[in-house]
């Protein structure tokens, strides 16, 4: 079976105000070319398609373009496509019917009743496990077992076997995730690998942004990353996974295949912080030519001018980077300046790093018990949205 592994594509994100349409059209474009030329069985999306879980009409027709052309490109190849934390599960589910006819398999919830939807049987290819986003107190335990146990009761023929999910695995490197820890990544808590179950050949994983295999023994267990950039700090290659198996039990061979960003985004200087004066000499040389979104690390003994923003954006008139946001470093600290935010930051961050942000300022503390009630509504909250 040749499955080609993709998550966290994140359609109609926007990179401190600026539309990046451009971008996840081109990416778009070269997922329908990589299927093309590779020619897969499988198409795994392991959740996170949409950046929110309400997406406007113009990135679902995007969208819907992209799978259509995807099963053009490779006509007899499954597509399989599992709702993340940023999701509705319910808008995934809706066309569950209709798109059956193109051989898409899109799944938003958890179906507690009937655990067998789960299971996706490619003719004479293979099984794939698709488990979508599930907050763990309604994820039933040992549901990831029971869909392994159930194909292994249907594999006759030895055929193999791959499992999707998305989620935090506990040991990942979760590189370029703002406010993560060995626990927590991007409100999702991390789950030991040993709960995810055993018996399958290649475990699809999505929601960390960074790829890489997560150590198993086996070599089997993977995110692919997501294919785009979402914050300065992904500054590593994004790239999908395509992934060769024989027969159940084989190891998987994995290759990867980089994707080409129109638009990189770029910090300048690429390591350190440098004055504010020699920043403003690093951005007015940004060849003219080059598209890219700019960040500037810039270290000052007390403040940026009221008008810094004003002046960078004026450096980048006539040129292709566009001027996004400072990483300021206070020298007498050594510490980052605390963080203005934009409205579409705003937006964008972690619910409880803003309540967290918020009580730091007012001088409180935010302890576990505060943070677990907090969680508990939001969670409420997130749950309602996504039906």
């Amino acid at each position: 079976m040749k499955i080609l592994h993709t998550s966290d594509w994140h359609l109609g994100h926007t990179l401190h105000g600026f539309d990046r349409t451009e971008e996840q059209t081109a990416l778009l474009a070269q997922m329908s070319r990589i299927v093309s030329e590779n020619k897969p069985d499988v198409f795994l999306l392991c959740g996170d398609v949409f950046h929110t879980s309400q997406p406007s009409a113009a990135i679902q027709t995007q969208w819907v373009n992209a799978l259509a052309k995807m099963h053009e490109a490779q006509p007899g190849m499954t597509i399989v496509v599992t709702a993340g934390n940023h999701d509705s599960g319910t808008k995934h589910d809706i066309f569950r019917t209709p798109w059956r006819a193109l051989n898409v398999h899109t799944l938003g919830n958890l179906d507690k009743e009937h655990p067998d939807e789960h299971i996706i049987e490619v003719p004479g290819a293979g099984y794939v496990v698709a488990v979508p986003y599930c907050h763990e107190r309604s994820l039933p335990e040992g549901f990831f077992q029971l869909l392994l146990d159930r194909v292994a009761e249907r594999n006759h023929e030895n055929l193999p076997v791959v499992m999707m999910a998305h989620t935090t695995v506990l040991g990942c490197d979760f590189t370029g995730h703002e406010h993560a820890t060995e626990t927590i990544v991007g409100g999702i808590d991390a789950l030991k690998l040993d709960a995810l179950g055993e018996g399958y050949d290649y475990l699809a994983l999505g929601h960390i942004h960074h790829a890489q295999f997560v150590h198993s023994g086996k070599h089997n267990v993977r995110y692919s990353g997501s294919p785009l950039p979402v914050s300065f700090d992904e500054c590593y290659p994004h790239s999908v996974s395509m992934v060769e198996i024989e027969k159940h039990g084989d190891p998987p061979k994995v290759t990867t295949i980089e994707i080409d960003n129109p638009h990189p985004l770029v910090t300048l200087p690429t390591t350190g912080f440098a004055s504010w004066e020699d920043a403003k000499g690093l951005l007015r040389d940004y060849p003219d030519d080059l598209p890219a979104y700019i960040r500037l690390n810039v270290a000052v003994d007390g403040f940026l001018p009221a008008e810094a923003s004003a002046e960078a954006e004026g450096l980048t008139q006539g040129k292709q980077c566009r001027f996004c946001c400072f990483n300021v470093q206070r020298k007498e600290s050594g510490q980052a300046e605390a963080k203005v935010l934009t409205v579409q930051e705003f937006q964008a961050s972690d619910p409880i790093e803003i309540v967290k942000h918020y009580l730091e300022d007012s001088g409180l503390d935010c302890d576990q018990e505060l943070e677990a009630v907090f969680k508990e509504a939001l969670e409420a909250v997130q749950e309602d949205a996504r039906k």
